[in-house]
């Protein structure tokens, strides 16, 4: 049935028509945003958390790399990140200090590594054969500046390497002075800065890094994005593996079976005695590989050393299985 419409019923549709179009050009035209300056290099919250994963990273390597080479106990502990106008960076290092400036490559910036000047004394005197007692904060030697710098330059290459899956190289220079750190940078510059708390016996201090935020923004969308990907393991990298495994030295074991023995027999037990086991010749034994099961062996004479003849073979995948039910194998 045709229906027809009042002139009140076309009004309003020619009104709800204008309110629409007008609403999507409204959507359409708002024009440029505005670009507030002051939010340049801000870091987001998914980017601290993948910094403060690649630092902790950092942090656990640096205390095993240098407490080994230390030959002390040598505690690097991850304590904050975050984003710091250089001015405030600058206004917390201590009167007495040791900074030295860092490139970051391929980035072609400049950070600045600080470390308590509190910890050099008992550093050095380990290096020197001592057992890493503290003294007065004073001024370095010659000595004690290049001991040092082997000591920092082992720091930087902890840090390429904690920031390796984005191929950011830590680049050492050299050691500078408050006034020339403070020119490195401008007052107002965002920074990130991440602190590091190390334990040594006899005393602790602080490990500081501070990088500008506004060059690292590329690269830390790179490092979410790595995070973010699933890592399949090359064939070059698992042959490498295969390789450098060969050298490994593990213990094998070949087992008789269980057997009973009469207590009287192992009480006339006394050197030369000649204890019978009531196993046949032809009876194989357990060759045990690294605590694992991996199959049946004989054992032989090769030559002038006893050796292990394999009769039958169990797969190692299947052995851990039976060994650990509750193991998942992805």
């Amino acid at each position: 049935m045709e229906k027809k419409l009042g002139q009140e019923d076309i009004d309003a549709l020619f009104a709800a028509a204008n309110a629409s179009a007008k609403a999507k050009t409204t959507e359409v035209d708002k024009g440029p945003e505005k670009y507030v300056f002051s939010r340049a290099g801000q870091i987001s919250n998914d980017q601290m958390r993948a910094i403060t994963t690649v630092n902790d990273l950092f942090a656990r390597n640096l205390m095993h790399s240098l407490g080994g080479w230390l030959r002390t106990p040598f505690r690097v502990k991850l304590v904050a990140g975050e984003q710091l106008p250089f001015s405030e960076f600058l206004e917390r290092l201590s009167p007495m200090t040791y900074i030295c400036s860092v490139r970051l490559e391929p980035l072609g910036a400049v950070g600045l590594l600080e470390l308590d000047l509190g910890l050099v004394a008992p550093i050095v005197d380990v290096l020197l054969g001592g057992i890493g007692r503290s003294s007065t904060v004073r001024e370095l030697t010659d000595i004690e500046e290049t001991i040092m710098r082997s000591v920092v330059e082992m720091v930087g290459q902890e840090l390429t390497l904690a920031w390796q899956p984005v191929g950011l190289e830590f680049v050492l220079e050299k050691r500078e002075t408050e006034a020339q750190a403070a020119r490195m940078m401008t007052l107002g510059e965002k920074t990130l800065c991440v602190s590091f708390e190390v334990r040594m016996p006899e005393i602790q201090g602080g490990l500081n890094l501070c990088l500008p935020a506004v060059v690292l923004n590329a690269i830390l969308r790179r490092l979410i994005s790595e995070g973010d990907r699933p890592r399949r393991r090359s064939k070059e990298s698992a042959t490498r593996m295969r390789e450098s495994v060969k050298d490994a030295s593990v213990e094998v074991v070949l087992q008789l079976p269980a057997i009973k023995l009469r207590a009287s027999e192992i009480a006339e037990l006394e050197p030369g005695s000649i204890l019978r086991f009531a196993v046949p010749k032809h009876q194989r034994s357990d060759l045990i590989i690294g605590g694992l099961f991996m199959g049946k062996a004989l054992p032989v004479r090769s030559g002038e050393h006893r050796a292990a003849r394999l009769e039958e073979m169990v797969h190692v995948t299947e052995q851990v299985i039976q060994n650990s039910p509750e193991m998942t194998i992805h």
